[in-house]
């Protein structure tokens, strides 16, 4: 294994890892609306979340770092092609870091409406555009000679794409759900588990049609696997596991079966990429690649150092938080409550 193809690995590593820890943040902060009864359960279903949202963030902003000292060009035709995209899910994640840091600031309920409002559309938005995003680069889009995007925003919003966001919304959704029925107790607790009891169904038809027109519209289906299929097979193991363990109310269970869900589904897509990181729609001459996107062998070297060395901190302190707050969450637990 070369020091391009490691590189790709542990980018693919971080993204992945991001999707299966934000997910359930998304899940949580879309779900707060329709969970809640009052504003005890909203404050339940916020402090699910709230030592681990801005921890699960850090996964994007390293995978984005990253790609940079790695993969230039795919950093530079990623971030100019899909620009406006990005910078809504940006301005997305700022909202909700505002609702979720400012929300308590003020005893008002219409500040804490809005609030609630940021922490909703500050959850949706990500969770529909990086499915569109995803389903962009395995698709293909537009890309030159000198590995320039050369489309423009309505390219991205093509039917595979959007129905992949429709995907991203319903898998991180019912992540959230499962989530939130493992977090939490009481009321909010058996809400949670109905609801995800609810869209486990629709989700599997809409990821269903999803995966038959990725036939048509990619080559996934050609490039899958050392062993044809397992990455697929997997992600759809653990998607039946999921009803199985919500209708036993084994919650751990479930929960370990959405998240690998989520992991095995963005594998395929990186599995499906390589060696390529970003597909042209163009010609196949114009495909950004491992190696003509990549940094000089010396910086990969002197950044796969930097990373053997704080990635095990990283993870040594991000697992050490979310041991400390294992615990489930109730109404019992927020102050005045009554």
């Amino acid at each position: 294994m070369d020091l391009n193809t490691t590189w790709f690995i542990l980018i693919a590593v971080l993204f992945i890892g991001y999707f299966f820890l934000e997910g359930f943040d998304f899940g949580t902060g879309i779900l707060l609306p329709f969970i809640s009864k009052d504003d005890t359960d909203r404050r339940v279903v916020i402090n699910s979340i709230g030592p681990f949202w801005d921890g699960n963030e850090v996964w994007l902003i390293t995978a984005g770092g990253a790609m940079f000292a790695a993969f230039p060009h795919w950093y530079a035709t990623l971030f100019s092609g899909f620009y406006l995209p990005l910078l809504l899910i940006l301005l997305a994640l700022i909202l909700r870091a505002v609702g979720f840091e400012f929300r308590s600031k003020l005893e008002n309920a219409g500040w804490r409406r809005m609030a609630d409002s940021f922490i909703f559309f500050g959850s949706l938005l990500p969770a529909v555009l990086w499915g569109v995003a995803l389903a962009n680069i395995v698709r293909g889009v537009p890309i030159g000679e000198d590995m320039d995007y050369t489309g423009g925003f309505f390219n991205l919003l093509n039917p595979y794409a959007l129905l992949g966001g429709v995907v991203s919304l319903l898998v991180f959704t019912l992540h959230g759900a499962v989530f939130l029925s493992l977090r939490t107790e009481g009321d909010v607790q058996t809400r949670a588990h109905t609801i995800a009891q609810r869209i486990w169904w629709p989700t599997l038809l809409v990821v269903a049609g999803f995966a038959a027109f990725g036939y048509v519209q990619t080559d996934l289906h050609t490039r899958i696997g050392v062993i044809p299929g397992t990455l697929p097979l997997l992600a759809i193991c653990s998607y039946i596991a999921i009803a199985i363990f919500l209708k036993k109310k084994l919650d751990g269970w479930a929960f370990l079966a959405t998240s690998l869900t989520i992991v095995f589904g963005a594998a395929v897509v990186f599995e499906g990429l390589f060696p390529r990181v970003m597909v042209s729609s163009t010609s196949s001459d114009y495909h950004l690649t491992i190696y003509n996107a990549s940094s000089s062998p010396l910086t990969l070297k002197i950044m796969l150092f930097i990373a053997l060395f704080f990635v095990p901190i990283v993870l040594a302190y991000q697992g050490w938080s979310y041991y400390v707050f294992r615990k489930r969450i109730g109404r019992a637990a927020i102050p005045n409550h009554g």
